[in-house]
């Protein structure tokens, strides 16, 4: 299994990333993880256009969903003649609605569907081509959720945006990789349910007894080496910054 960050910053773009999307490969099936501002033409460093096989959206605020607009104009208008097939797009309930209003003047009610299968994320576990993936509800302001993604004996877990909770601590148990979000410095911002902090992601991975830690959704006016500094201050094993290009095999 394959992780390949194609934009990490938090919240907007920074200069150096695109807003949270990730892409998780594994015998030759692309699975992308959220597709925020200006990740569609990063993920163009990465594999065509046309060669994902599936796409999970964690929640539907912009910088975790809204270049889905600019995928549908790839697909339904494809350049070589007719529209892409559509592909299984999960997300949470009125992820179609959403999209719709978002873009604002689809040819009519039904154009997102004929490029995009809308499938509807709910807590449990199910299959994604050779993956087991589980979903929990995480604490955020919107509907959102965190994956737990396995194959071939490794597993990945992906916060999506959450303050700290119980749902996050059992999907993350014993993962060889937690990608989890540290968009708030410790000491300094303090709002329940909505995001965690460099210290709070370290020890949620500690806790839950990973074997490696990797944060991302990091805002460009948040510092990442304060964070990256408090997580190692609770956590025993290794810590990274998510950086955009970065690749993991697990």
């Amino acid at each position: 299994m394959k992780l390949t960050v194609v934009g990490c910053s938090g919240s907007f773009p920074s200069a150096e990333s695109a807003c949270s999307s990730y892409l998780v490969e594994a015998d030759g099936f692309r699975l992308l993880l959220d597709m925020g501002n200006g990740s569609l033409g990063e993920l163009q460093r990465h594999c065509g256009l046309y060669d994902l096989d599936a796409v999970m959206l964690s929640h539907l605020h912009p910088d975790h969903f809204i270049d889905m607009c600019g995928y549908f104009v790839a697909r339904y208008y494809r350049h070589d003649g007719g529209r892409a097939p559509a592909i299984p797009v999960y997300g949470p309930e009125a992820t179609e609605a959403r999209l719709v209003a978002a873009y604002h003047d689809v040819p009519d009610a039904s154009s997102m569907r004929e490029v995009f299968d809308f499938r509807t994320l709910r807590p449990g576990t199910f299959q994604i081509g050779p993956f087991t993936v589980r979903v929990a509800r995480v604490d955020h302001p919107v509907e959102a959720y965190g994956f737990r993604i396995e194959h071939g004996g490794r597993t990945l877990v992906y916060s999506g945006d959450t303050g700290p909770c119980e749902a996050l601590h059992e999907l993350a148990v014993g993962a060889d990789l937690f990608l989890c979000e540290a968009a708030f410095t410790h000491g300094k911002e303090d709002i329940p349910e909505l995001h965690l902090n460099g210290r709070q992601a370290g020890e949620q991975a500690e806790r839950a007894g990973v074997r490696s830690l990797v944060l991302t959704h990091i805002p460009p006016w948040t510092d990442p080496q304060i964070n990256q500094r408090d997580a190692q201050e609770v956590f025993q094993g290794p810590v990274e910054l998510a950086k955009a290009g970065a690749v993991y095999e697990l």
